[in-house]
């Protein structure tokens, strides 16, 4: 669609060379996408108002092409009509919406003086004398002013906190933030690792063995393998209210109302172990969670399982496990009873144990409030033989392809 637009000027020409001359009829092209997008934009909620508008102006200037009707319809002078006019002949209707760009003022923080500080930045606090650890921008701020100017930067004299903020945000530096990474302390955390992978790809095995109805005989002339994961959850803490919690009122409150103010009875360990092949948690509670205590757990499973089964537990490197305590008790057992895969060191989430506690806390545990720490016992025990009603076979697949 064309229009005849009543500019006083020609493209490339300023008001101060066609104010003398008449106005001439300038044909303004509107595509229907061009249409179509200018109807968008001048009904949005969420564009800039210089930009809604403009559209405005030009599709009223489709309709009637007259600067002053147009302003008064719009609520603007009419030479903002005409200026908008005449930069969608030059630029097009939709980069007339936006504002020209500004040459702006010169920047008076010089880039040497930007890269002082962002590596000053890049230190700690508490190694230019201050007692934080590290920098607020504000401090930041401060130190600049007081020794920019020493170090040649003499921009930053008058340096503010909100600059700083820019000046960082540009480089994507936050230094009064810690982000926490983990040092690798295992040397032979790969191995380790592939040991781990290598038992879990041994319960894949066993799994399609069982499950093959014409392999299940021979299966069982082999020496049977029960292979568990197992770990221990200290800290669980028996917590008491104070006063009763309210129950929900339909219109009224529609949680449970606790107290905020509490009363602690000690806390549990949790011993417990999850066989990979049929899904049944072995569980211990006990107030503590010593060598003494893993022991009592290794006779739990050397009595849960018949005497030709190899049990392979797969555990990290705790000092109850490995202790001179526990290697005495398992050195009693007969050979190939027990065998130990450990984990690397901060490698805990290999062992699938700990997705069973993370379930165990976010649902028996989740805002558990008791009266002893017998009645934790007791509901962790119920909530453990709740499990094993129904058990549920857990999988392991991160890396395990990889597995040898």
């Amino acid at each position: 669609m064309s229009l005849l637009a009543d500019s006083s000027f020609g493209l490339g020409e300023t008001r101060i060379t066609a104010m003398g001359r008449w106005r001439q009829a300038v044909e303004l092209a509107l595509s229907d996408e061009d249409i179509a997008k200018l109807t968008a934009i001048s009904r949005s909620r969420t564009e800039r108002g210089s930009r809604v508008v403009r559209a405005r102006m030009l599709l009223c200037y489709r309709k009637n092409p007259s600067f002053f009707a147009v302003g008064r319809v719009v609520g603007v002078h009419h030479q903002t009509v005409e200026r908008c006019v005449e930069r969608a002949l030059a630029y097009g209707p939709l980069s007339a919406l936006d504002d020209r760009p500004r040459p702006g003022k010169e920047p008076t923080i010089t880039p040497e003086a930007k890269a002082w500080l962002v590596s000053l930045a890049c230190d700690k606090a508490k190694d230019h004398g201050y007692p934080h650890e590290l920098w607020t921008t504000r401090l930041l701020a401060d130190h600049a002013r007081e020794q920019g100017p020493a170090e040649g930067h003499g921009c930053l004299a008058h340096l503010v906190q909100g600059t700083v903020c820019k000046i960082l945000n540009r480089q994507e530096i936050k230094p009064h933030k810690v982000r926490y990474y983990l040092e690798n302390r295992d040397a032979e955390f790969e191995r380790k690792m592939a040991e781990v992978l290598c038992v879990y790809r041994e319960v894949e095995v066993l799994k399609k063995a069982r499950a093959k109805p014409n392999r299940g005989k021979s299966s069982r002339q082999g020496k049977s393998v029960a292979i568990i994961s197992c770990d221990e959850k200290p800290g669980i803490q028996a917590i008491a209210t104070t006063a009763p919690d309210l129950p929900p009122e339909p219109g009224v409150h529609p949680t449970f109302a606790r107290d905020h103010e509490y009363k602690r009875h000690g806390t549990l360990s949790l011993l417990a172990g999850i066989d990979l092949l049929t899904g049944k948690v072995h569980a211990l509670v006990r107030d503590r969670h010593r060598s003494r205590e893993f022991i009592e757990f290794l006779k739990l499973l050397d009595a849960d399982y018949p005497a030709g089964t190899a049990i392979k537990l797969i555990l990290d490197n705790h000092s109850a496990h490995i202790s001179k305590e526990t290697k005495a008790w398992l050195a009693t057992r007969p050979t190939g009873r027990f065998e130990f895969t450990f984990t690397p060191t901060h490698g805990s989430w290999l062992n699938l144990i700990e997705g069973f506690f993370s379930k165990l806390t976010r649902s028996v545990l989740r805002h558990i409030r008791v009266t002893s720490k017998l009645e934790l016992k007791e509901r962790i025990m119920a909530g453990i033989d709740n499990i094993n009603r129904r058990p549920v076979v857990h999988t392991w697949s991160y890396k395990l392809a990889e597995a040898a």
